[in-house]
């Protein structure tokens, strides 16, 4: 039985939120925004944009910006903007958390941002913070929660709570009772991804749409359970993720001087499942060696088997499929080393020299990147010649990860692709990276009000 002179959990990793936050904190927060900013951009002219659209039109007003510019109350933008980053598999990436950390923080915490007039250091340090906490719920959770559970979600609604409870400014006592709120509210399950649907887009707009309510609600004077994550019916037991003593502290007490946990989320290069992403950069790295691809007779990737259990493939029919192939992307990436936006295409998956090579691809699970998993994503890809030779690549971790990053004039480039290809015009993404990545040392956010109101489609 906890006692209730115990710690709980949520107060602990409160307690990790008063460490100093450095301008090269506030940069690499900047930059995550830039990066979601590309895929809500792209998101919004999706199926499930467009119905997500639909939605907000009867949404009630208010004074917060949503991608198409409308301006709705602070939850309900919350709720569209969170909707959209993860549509087109673009958005960044925890690995051991098995989190993608701004689908539902960024949208929460602009919202609020906007409602409160909040000052640009204020918004990155939320920012930082609802990072730090969504990570380590995740990985307090594990991979065993990530089985059923979309952790996105499911996780990201503590940080989502916590970013905003910092940007409300609530005490420790206000702080616990918005992330007990957020754990009576973490939802999300992998049956979306099953079936056809928009239900995964639902499940980070409403997880950011519940941190803002969360802290709204703590604001009030709203009490909750303290013991929520690790209590006996908390939402750890009963989403049968409880971790071990020993894990759950070295989650909840990391060494002093401990660098924030948003430097190590990845940066996706390519739009497709990140468990897609170590297998497309040894085809990468083959495609210039192969020559023709009709020389190419068989293929094998190995890699971890949660990649094979999300990622396996072999005949795509549709665009959502295509971004969940380890067969398509090594195809596409053999065949012209790349992999961008129309190459999920039903264009590109009924291509015959791609038919043909996902029909001689074989895809297995290896002991070494099992054992690497989470912590490092890898795979290893052979490539079978017609004059007998066989070449292989591996890579221990994916390109855009902190052991192998993309600079970033790389990840300011991609988003700037991301948003032509939305249809922006050049000076409205121009304006709106400037004064993103300017907010560290900006006086103000107006640059950035400004820039998000002006927004034009060429």
């Amino acid at each position: 039985m906890i006692s209730s002179n115990t710690p709980s959990w949520t107060e602990q990793l409160l307690a990790l939120q008063g460490r100093p936050i450095t301008d090269q904190d506030r940069q690499r927060a900047a930059l995550h925004l830039v990066d979601w900013f590309g895929s809500v951009m792209l998101g919004h002219h999706s199926a499930a944009g467009v119905a997500i659209s639909r939605w907000a039109a009867h949404a009630s007003k208010g004074a917060c910006w949503t991608v198409g510019g409308r301006y709705l109350n602070c939850e309900s933008a919350a709720l569209s903007n969170g909707s959209l980053g993860n549509i087109y598999e673009l958005d960044d990436l925890h690995r051991g958390a098995v989190v993608h950390p701004a689908d539902t923080i960024m949208a929460a915490a602009l919202a609020v941002a906007q409602r409160e007039k909040v000052s640009p250091q204020a918004f990155l340090d939320a920012v930082v913070r609802g990072y730090e906490v969504a990570i380590r719920v995740g990985l307090l959770a594990g991979t065993p929660h990530y089985q059923h559970w979309y952790s996105t979600a499911t996780c990201g609604v503590f940080g989502a709570a916590t970013a905003c409870a910092s940007l409300l400014q609530l005490d420790v006592h206000q702080a616990t009772n918005a992330l007990a709120q957020a754990g009576m509210q973490a939802s999300g399950v992998w049956q979306c991804r099953m079936e056809s649907g928009f239900s995964k887009q639902l499940a980070t707009g409403r997880s950011a749409q519940s941190g803002v309510l969360a802290a709204d609600l703590a604001s009030a004077g709203l009490e909750g359970p303290r013991h929520i994550l690790e209590g006996q019916h908390g939402w750890l037991a009963a989403t049968d993720s409880m971790p071990t003593k020993k894990h759950a502290m070295a989650v909840l007490t990391p060494e002093a001087g401990s660098p924030w946990l948003i430097h190590e989320v990845s940066f996706k290069p390519w739009p497709v499942c990140r468990h897609v992403h170590p297998a497309i950069a040894c085809a990468v790295e083959l495609h210039k060696k192969i020559g023709p691809i009709d020389n190419i007779v068989r293929i094998e990737i190995s890699t971890y088997q949660t990649a094979l259990d999300f990622a396996n493939e072999p005949k795509p029919i549709t665009s959502q499929q295509a971004r969940f192939s380890l067969q398509h992307g090594v195809a596409v990436a053999l065949m012209q080393g790349d992999f961008w936006l129309d190459d999920a295409q039903p264009d590109s998956l009924n291509l015959p020299q791609l038919v043909r090579l996902r029909q001689h691809t074989q895809v297995r699970a290896d002991k070494q990147w099992n054992l690497a998993y989470p912590s490092h994503y890898g795979a290893k890809l052979r490539v079978w010649l017609r004059n007998g030779q066989c070449i292989e690549a591996s890579q221990n971790d994916a390109p855009g990860d902190p052991e192998n990053p993309l600079s970033t004039s790389e990840i300011v480039e991609k988003n700037q692709d991301v948003m032509r290809a939305a249809n922006y015009a050049p000076r409205s993404i121009s304006q709106l990276i400037n004064a993103s990545t300017k907010l560290p040392e900006a006086c103000s956010m107006d640059d950035l009000w400004d820039a998000l109101d002006k927004l034009q489609k060429v």
